[in-house]
C-alpha cells in the first residue's frame, strides 16, 4: 500500500480505475477500505478511485498530538488531493468523513468539483453530541466493546429494522461487522476521531460555500437523524438535499448501495 508524506501525516491509501477522480473519506472506525465492496467495483469502470485511512488507524501515522480537529482531517486530505490526483474531484464522505468533505469544501474549494456528504450535520448538538460523548466517555473510563456486544450495538445504530429483521441481509450484515469489530480499528481510533467531531462546526461558514454539495439524509439514521443533514442545506446555498426513506446511517454498505452508487454517479458525472 503506497503511502504519501504530508505535512501533519503519512497517509495510507490506494487508488483503482481510470478516468475522473473520486476521493472516497471514510466515517470513524473506517480503515480506508470500507468503500471496497459496494462501491469500488461499480465506479472502477469509469473513475479513478483514491481511498485512504484517516489519521488515527495505521498504517496512517500522524506526528502531531492529539487533540485533533476535523480541519486537520480536511489538510490531510488536501494535501493527499494535491500529491496523487488531479483536481478538482469529487470527494464523497459519510459520517466523520461527510464532515470532512464541507470543511475541505470551505477550506480549499478549488481542490472540490463537487462533494457528496452523506449522514452529516453543520456541528455536533443535541442527540449527535450526547451519542458520541456517551461513547468517548465510556472508552475514557476505561471501557471496551468488543465481540457480540459491540456487533449488536453497531448492528442497532447504522441499519434499519428491516434490515436486521431481513433473513438473507443479516447474517451477511452481522458477519461484516464482526469482521470489522475483530480489526480493533474502531477502538483504536475512537477517541480521537470522535473528538475531532465533537468540535466541528461550520454553522458559521456555509453561507460562503461555493462548492456544489449534494447531502444525503437517511430516515431510519439512529446515529445522525434526517434533520441535522436538513440543517445543513438550509445554510448552504450551493447545497441539494437528498432524502431517502427506509435507509439508515450505513445503508451504503450492503443495504441500498446500487440505489445510492447511482445516486452518486449520476451527480459525479454531472458535476
Amino acid at each position: 500500500m503506497p503511502v504519501f508524506d504530508g505535512s501533519q501525516a503519512s497517509i495510507a491509501y490506494q487508488q483503482v480505475g481510470e478516468g475522473p477522480d473520486i476521493v472516497w473519506i471514510g466515517g470513524g472506525g473506517d480503515a480506508g477500505d470500507s468503500w471496497d465492496t459496494y462501491q469500488i467495483p461499480h465506479f472502477r469502470r469509469v473513475f479513478r478511485n483514491t481511498t485512504f485511512t484517516n489519521r488515527g488507524i495505521g498504517p496512517t501515522t500522524c506526528r502531531q498530538p492529539l487533540p485533533w480537529t476535523i480541519a486537520d482531517m480536511a489538510r490531510d486530505t488536501a494535501e493527499l488531493i494535491r500529491a496523487v490526483c488531479a483536481p478538482p474531484v469529487v470527494v464523497v464522505g459519510l459520517s466523520m468523513g461527510a464532515g470532512i468533505v464541507l470543511q475541505l469544501a470551505l477550506d480549499a474549494p478549488e481542490l472540490v468539483r463537487v462533494g457528496v456528504a452523506m449522514g452529516t450535520g453543520t456541528r455536533s448538538h443535541g442527540w449527535l453530541r450526547y451519542y458520541m460523548q456517551a461513547e468517548i466517555d465510556f472508552r475514557e473510563a476505561g471501557g471496551s466493546l468488543d465481540g457480540e456486544m459491540a456487533v449488536a450495538h453497531y448492528a442497532a445504530a447504522l441499519y434499519p429494522a428491516r434490515v436486521l429483521g431481513d433473513p438473507v441481509l443479516w447474517p451477511r450484515i452481522r458477519d461484516e461487522l464482526a469482521a470489522w469489530i475483530a480489526t480493533g480499528v474502531n477502538e483504536e481510533s475512537l477517541v480521537g476521531q470522535w473528538d475531532a467531531c465533537q468540535t466541528f462546526d461550520v454553522t458559521d461558514r456555509l453561507a460562503d460555500c461555493t462548492v456544489p454539495l449534494h447531502v444525503f439524509s437517511f430516515a431510519e439514521d439512529v446515529q445522525v437523524p434526517p434533520q441535522f443533514g436538513r440543517e445543513v442545506v438550509d445554510l448552504c446555498p450551493t447545497a441539494t438535499y437528498h432524502y431517502f426513506e427506509g435507509m439508515g446511517h450505513c445503508s451504503i454498505y450492503g443495504h441500498e448501495h446500487e440505489r445510492l452508487n447511482s445516486e452518486i454517479e449520476a451527480i459525479a458525472g454531472a458535476g
